[in-house]
């Protein structure tokens, strides 16, 4: 049961896990969100507080004793039950152990010898001998040897002291623990019930999430005109645009062609009229002015001169060019004009129109195919929801959670016996440590009753009751010492070797997971089984499944589909196989049939309408004639430079009548450049302007007609002929993305299984609670910590009785003491 359950966090996810990746496009980034996860409760570490200072002197002491590595080997055959087999076995068990044996016969020894010792003591004391005589020689460092032997005892006892609360401490704090565990064994049990109850809602929410890939994909396909058609467009638009651009291009430049003629038409005409009023102005001017200097006032010898100079250069008053014999544009602005009937924007417009439609017509040509994709999406959701429905989630569940609870109250049943066996533990653990109390107390009160009762200037048989007291205290000290001695070296040694092993056999080897690697050995277990894991858990022993990957994936909180290896349990594609359906999907797109040869780019009265202009005549045009005209000034002379100097050759004759007229005829000149010449010279320019374009333009004009006629063409047999390669290509880019949606779902449902559903970690919760915490760390180092604070005890219990006894003899009232004669003294 334990597997099923295990087995169906990957069911419905992991079904499709198995589907090879088959494009490599990146689609759009979907959001499934994150899988819902609840947090444990347990934190399966312990801090121990000040006490652990003492575990950490213990665990020194231990390495001291046992220094060597796990035993590996002797494990394994221990297990195999080839242990002892080898004569060599025995002596590696015997060289690891040896630390603890030594120990462990020292103490034995102390057990069996101090009795014994006490016993003969006590025998010899009663024969007056060993001390038992009351009778005590004068010494001179008497003083000085009863302070040393004070001293001793006292610091002996503070020895013990320590020992003793040592000793007390781990015992109370195992108790504190012990009743401190009933809540870690509680929280241990929510989370797992939190473990069971929460991974069906995982598992619901990963097949849940397939919506948010089957909506992503509908929205595409119900977007797949603007997706899917403006692809096309766009690598179509590499070549259509461009040829439709050229051909408005030429559109424009027949308009501009029209308006270039009409120019130059209008410009000719104004040209050649203005300049024969100007050269009829002219002429009238040159004769007036001819009349003016003939009269007899330019014969006098002061004005004669300037009058002749003034005659000479009347011939510049003249017309320069000569408009009258340049070429008509009217034949080919007819010609152009025709053209222009039919409207090439329009037409080229149309094309841009059509071509835009694209998504439109794919989208209306791929209605039925969308359909049946959507047929194909709703029967995928449907059978991953019908298939988990048919998994026995439920049962195992009930079956988990009926088993747990049954656990949960077997320990409520028999948790408080163990409290009650605790307490008794407790309580011998407590009388073994007022055993030690008792001798302190009366090596203490010896002590202080000594001290303080003892007077120097008192003899031996006159010695104070309080000193006397004190004397008897020690010596009861002594001999509650020898009767407990032994008792309380028995329970260090049983101690000592039960929790030094643990500690060595258990504690460190489950640290640095050695003890797993010892399980994790094949064919240790089970001499059928390679893997004794996954033959319990997954009935195949071949898998390589160890306790020590198990234990440190569930540590790390991974999934439990990792963590058991469940991905060799099953044939994904038995359950549910979605490369079918995709695969169904991509036939379906794959099948998309979109004919575009309804786009017509530049139909036929277009482009015989470029042909038309091609031949309209304006490359025939006489550039040469006009630019000859044009580049000539309109007169000889500049009119105005002509009247300046005819106006200051009159400043220079006398003022008079002929100065006045020359003056008046220079203002006429004037008028006639301001009225006639400037308009003559505007004209001209735009005539410049007009014919430059034109030349512009019928430069190479039938190639260039032709090479647009030929793009458009081009264009047009791609739209025909091959765009359907070009569709081919884009439909397969727009297949890959929508694949690319149920990829990403499948890698988010891997990634989840893997991290997020069913997280472990409350099994190496548990693991760790009851090895680390509860064995390790509440049994074992209180255990270790007491024997360590006793075993003190017992051993410095020793020199506590060497120097009690000594002591007890300055303190005691003698019942005799050494008499000296005066005589022989003066002597």
């Amino acid at each position: 049961m334990a597997v099923e359950l295990l087995l169906l966090l990957l069911l419905c996810g992991s079904t499709i896990s198995e589907m090879q990746p088959i494009h490599k496009s990146p689609p759009g980034t979907l959001d499934f969100g994150f899988v819902p996860v609840k947090t444990y409760d347990t934190h399966a570490y312990y801090e121990p507080g000040p006490i652990g200072i003492l575990f950490s002197i213990v665990h020194s002491f231990l390495y001291v004793v046992q220094p060597n590595s796990f035993p590996q080997e002797v494990i394994r055959k221990l297990a195999q039950q080839k242990f002892g087999n080898i004569q060599n076995d025995y002596q590696k068990a015997i060289y690891y152990e040896i630390g603890f044996i030594i120990c462990a016969a020292l103490g034995l020894l102390f057990v069996l010898l101090l009795p014994l010792v006490g016993l003969c003591f006590c025998m010899c004391r009663c024969c007056d001998n060993c001390g038992g005589e009351m009778h005590q020689r004068q010494k001179k460092n008497a003083d000085c040897r009863r302070g040393c032997f004070a001293t001793f005892l006292f610091v002996t006892s503070l020895i013990i002291s320590i020992g003793v609360l040592c000793a007390y401490a781990a015992n109370q704090h195992l108790t504190d623990q012990v009743r401190g565990a009933k809540h870690l064994m509680y929280s241990n049990f929510k989370d797992l019930r939190i473990f069971l109850n929460d991974t069906p809602g995982q598992i619901d929410y990963l097949v849940s999430q397939y919506n948010t890939t089957k909506e992503k994909v509908l929205s595409d396909l119900n977007n797949v005109g603007p997706l899917l058609g403006f692809r096309v467009q766009e690598q179509l638009g590499k070549e259509v645009r461009p040829a439709l651009d050229a051909a408005l291009a030429m559109a424009g430049a027949i308009r501009e062609t029209k308006e270039a003629l009409e120019n130059v038409s209008v410009s000719v005409e104004v040209l050649q009229e203005g300049t024969e009023r100007l050269h009829a102005n002219l002429t009238d001017v040159k004769a007036h002015l001819s009349n003016t200097l003939n009269d007899s006032a330019c014969s006098a010898p002061q004005v004669a001169s300037t009058c002749n100079m003034i005659r000479n250069s009347l011939h510049q008053l003249n017309i320069n060019a000569n408009y009258s014999g340049l070429p008509s544009v009217n034949l080919q602005l007819a010609k152009v004009n025709d053209v222009l009937k039919i409207d090439l924007s329009s037409l080229v417009q149309k094309g841009y129109t059509a071509f835009n439609d694209t998504p439109d017509l794919v989208m209306n040509q791929t209605r039925n195919i969308l359909s049946d994709i959507q047929n194909v999406l709703e029967s995928v959701g449907s059978n991953i929801t019908s298939f988990t429905k048919s998994l026995p989630v439920e049962k195992i569940i009930a079956d988990f959670t009926m088993y747990l609870s049954q656990s949960e109250a077997y320990v409520q049943d028999y948790f408080p016996v163990v409290e009650q066996y605790d307490f008794y533990r407790w309580l011998v653990c407590l009388i073994l440590c007022c055993m030690v109390i008792l001798i302190l107390v009366f090596y203490y009160l010896g002590l202080l009753c000594g001290t303080c009762g003892y007077d120097r200037h008192a003899s031996p048989t006159t010695r104070g009751c309080v000193s006397n007291t004190g004397g008897n205290f020690l010596m009861a000290g002594v001999g509650f010492s020898f009767i407990f001695s032994w008792v309380l070296m028995i329970v260090v040694v049983v101690t000592f070797v039960t929790g030094g092993n643990v500690e060595k056999l258990v504690c460190e080897p489950f640290e640095d997971k050695t003890l797993f690697k010892v399980f994790d050995t094949p064919y240790l277990l089970n001499q059928h089984w390679k893997n004794y894991l996954s033959g319990i858990l997954l009935k195949n022993p071949d898998i390589n499944l160890t306790f020590e990957k198990v234990y440190s994936d569930c540590k790390e909180n991974k999934g439990i589909y990792t963590s058991l290896h469940l991905e060799s349990l099953f044939n994904i594609n038995e359950f549910l196989n979605i490369s079918m359906y995709t695969e169904e999907v991509s036939l379906k797109i794959e099948h998309i049939n979109i004919n575009l040869s309804g786009i017509i780019l530049l139909d036929a009265p277009g482009r015989q309408n470029l042909l038309n202009f091609s031949s309209s005549g304006v490359d025939g045009i006489n550039f040469a004639a006009y630019l000859t005209e044009i580049n000539k000034s309109i007169t000889k002379v500049d009119l105005l430079s002509f009247a300046n100097d005819l106006e200051a050759r009159a400043d220079q004759l006398p003022r008079g009548a002929l100065e006045n007229a020359l003056k008046g005829h220079a203002n006429s000149i004037r008028t006639i450049h301001d009225q006639q010449v400037i308009p003559l010279e505007q004209a001209m320019s735009t005539l410049n302007r007009s014919i430059r374009l034109l030349q512009k333009t019928s430069s190479e004009l039938m190639e260039k007609v032709k090479n647009v006629i030929n793009a458009v063409n081009a264009a047009q047999l791609l739209i025909n002929n091959n765009a359907s390669l070009v569709i081919v290509q884009e439909t397969k880019k727009y297949m890959d993305m929508i694949i690319g949606y149920f990829e990403q779902y499948v890698n988010w449902v891997k990634e989840s299984v893997t991290m997020d559903v069913a997280a472990c970690k409350p099994i190496a919760n548990v693991i760790d609670t009851a090895v680390d915490i509860f064995l390790c760390s509440y049994v074992t180092d209180s255990v270790n910590t007491f024997w360590f604070g006793l075993g003190g005890c017992s051993i410095f219990l020793i020199p506590a009785i060497i120097f009690a006894v000594k002591l007890s003899k300055y303190y005691r009232r003698m019942d005799t003491e050494d008499v000296y004669d005066d005589s022989v003294e003066q002597w």
